[in-house]
């Protein structure tokens, strides 16, 4: 089969050609017909993640079909569409497994970093972390869910009940999880980095009700903000924009460091809390919902071998919504 790889960080990704993988027990092998670009990749790629496994095959917002089963998996059948997220394995007999909190499992494995992903032809998966993908999605519509859209979502849980909603930057994620908040009934603001006219009209587009720069402050205080820019100095800002017990809650999986502040921001109560993974009942809940609202997934499609041009596309911030490569 056809794969990109990395081989060292900071090296462009290399195409190659590996046997075809074949499933263990408990696994399914998947024929991918589409896979999401995240900007997990890119932390991956640029060394901001430890110890990935080299070398690697990305990606891990991966749609494909069950093109082989592995012994013990009955939850599965052959010729299935699934769906792979970042979380591909966990212990289960861990406290953190046994209480809910799989997401913070200390075993967990991840696809695209410890697991092969789905910048390839075909991808081996644990058929517990294998989500079914509704009807109504095309397979390079349905790629963003299984991470952006589960990312945000999970995100926009974490601000609890919140009515007036902030979001800095205004990608993938927030693309997605904007639609769940229409959706709701809820306020949607939009910061993009300053002078970002393209993306401030695609908020407004997905029903913003004001739309700026990071460097500005809303037309009315924030009852919670979600960031899934990695921009640490975005902390303190978005703090600045939230009302007394306002919640900040940070999506994304590497931040650069969050510079000191005053702790007036912090107090009267406000919150700042990360999110960590997902857990597979996000994704049943996630995928329920984006079929009842429906959302609608904004990509721009490349073909496998193009996986560096669009990684570098990401990394300028030159795609609207979700970069998907197809093999």
């Amino acid at each position: 089969m056809r794969a990109m790889q990395l081989e060292a960080a900071r090296a462009p990704l290399r195409p190659s050609d590996l046997p075809l993988p074949a499933p263990r027990a408990g696994e399914v092998l998947i024929k991918i017909a589409a896979c999401g670009v995240c900007r997990t990749d890119l932390h991956i790629l640029d060394g901001e993640l430890a110890a990935p496994r080299l070398p690697l095959t990305p990606g891990h917002e991966i749609v494909g079909t069950v093109a082989a089963l592995g012994s013990g998996v009955r939850s599965l059948a052959l010729g299935e569409r699934v769906g792979v997220p970042w979380l591909g394995w966990t212990c289960g007999t861990c406290a953190f497994c046994r209480s809910g909190r799989e997401n913070l499992c200390d075993s967990a494995r991840f696809t695209g970093f410890q697991l092969d992903g789905g910048y390839a032809e075909y991808t081996v998966a644990d058929a517990r972390y294998c989500f079914g993908i509704p009807a109504g999605f095309s397979d390079v519509a349905a790629a963003p869910l299984l991470c952006a859209g589960l990312i945000g979502y999970r995100t926009l849980k974490l601000a609890g009940a919140a009515e007036r909603i902030g979001i800095y930057g205004f990608g993938a994620a927030a693309h997605i999880v904007a639609q769940v908040i229409r959706h709701q009934g809820r306020g949607l603001y939009a910061f993009t980095r300053p002078g970002d006219r393209a993306a401030q009209d695609f908020a407004r587009g997905l029903g913003a009700r004001w739309a700026g720069g990071s460097d500005e402050l809303p037309p009315e205080p924030l009852d919670a903000a979600l960031l899934f820019a990695p921009v640490g100095s975005l902390i303190p800002a978005a703090l600045a924009a939230t009302v007394k017990g306002g919640t900040v809650v940070s999506g994304g999986i590497h931040m650069s460091d969050i510079p000191s502040f005053p702790y007036r921001l912090l107090w009267e109560e406000r919150v700042v809390r990360s999110v960590a993974n997902l857990t597979r009942a996000d994704g049943d809940e996630l995928l329920a919902l984006a079929a009842k609202i429906p959302i609608e997934t904004t990509t721009t499609v490349f073909p496998l071998a193009q996986a560096n041009d669009a990684l570098e596309r990401l990394r300028r911030g030159r795609i609207e919504g979700a970069a998907v490569l197809v093999p």
